[in-house]
């Protein structure tokens, strides 16, 4: 597979101005639904509460066709958000391993990514740079946000395992304390 079929359920909860989802639709990187029974049947929906990674264990299905899809929201109702997605799809979820962000909304925070950077981060998971340095070309903060996650994804993109790129994440960010 060439390219990697990308999707985003698009909730309209927040600024349109700012919405990466829609500009990937206009340059025709990303299929946006705003329904969620028009979303793809088969995938990884990325969610951030998900528990379990998106990495080279799920390239295999996706090198098969399954889609990567992710939720365009607002962060204040990405939980209720997810929960009514994950009622009505059969979609797998998968979260990102740790990124600054570079969009100019959240800048420097780790993990707090746009629905650009999060697909772009899922391609360069799976050795698809290429695609992922495409998709993020329209924007202004693209080559920041290669430059400033350069070497933890270079890491991320070299790991054999789900589990191992797990590990990989603490090597470049503090592992958040169990002790709450």
């Amino acid at each position: 597979m060439d390219k990697v079929p990308l999707h985003i359920i698009h909730l309209d909860q927040d600024d349109p101005d700012k919405c990466t989802a829609r500009k990937l639709e206009r340059f025709g990187h990303a299929n946006v639904h705003s329904n969620i029974y028009k979303s793809p049947k088969r995938g990884f929906l990325l969610d951030p509460a998900a528990g379990l990674l998106l990495g080279p264990d799920d390239k295999l299905m996706i090198e098969k066709g399954a889609s990567i899809v992710a939720l365009d929201c607002s962060w204040k109702l990405l939980t209720e958000s997810l929960e009514i997605i994950h009622q009505k799809t059969k979609l797998k979820g998968r979260t990102l391993p740790l990124v600054l962000a570079a969009n100019p909304v959240s800048w420097g925070k780790p993990g707090r990514l746009s629905t650009a950077e999060a697909l772009a981060l899922s391609l360069v998971l799976i050795n698809k740079w290429e695609q992922a340095r495409s998709i993020l070309k329209p924007f202004r903060f693209s080559d920041t946000f290669f430059q400033l996650n350069s070497e933890p994804m270079e890491a991320y993109s070299a790991a054999t395992s789900n589990s191992e790129l797990a590990e990989l994440q603490w090597e470049f960010f503090d592992k958040p304390s169990s002790n709450l």
